[in-house]
């Protein structure tokens, strides 16, 4: 199963995370197929930025977003 999820990074304790279209079974930081936006929640308010066509593109092949991201995709706009 594909799913659209974040993948962690930066430093210890100033997370950043990357929006990435993987397979299910792969580790968090793993390896992923595309990297469609970003995140950054230490920042007030917090940076999103998802490359909306490529998103819904995922959406429409069956891609399913875990809970976290989809609730950012909602405050972005780009699912209701």
């Amino acid at each position: 199963m594909v799913k659209i999820r974040l993948k962690r990074m930066g430093a210890h304790k100033k997370p950043f995370y990357r929006i990435v279209v993987a397979d299910s079974r792969t580790a968090r930081g793993g390896r992923f197929i595309e990297e469609i936006g970003y995140f950054d929640p230490m920042v007030e308010p917090n940076d999103i930025k998802i490359d909306e066509e490529k998103a819904k593109d995922w959406l429409a092949k069956g891609a399913q977003p875990t809970d976290r991201v989809r609730a950012i995709m909602k405050q972005s706009g780009i699912i209701q």
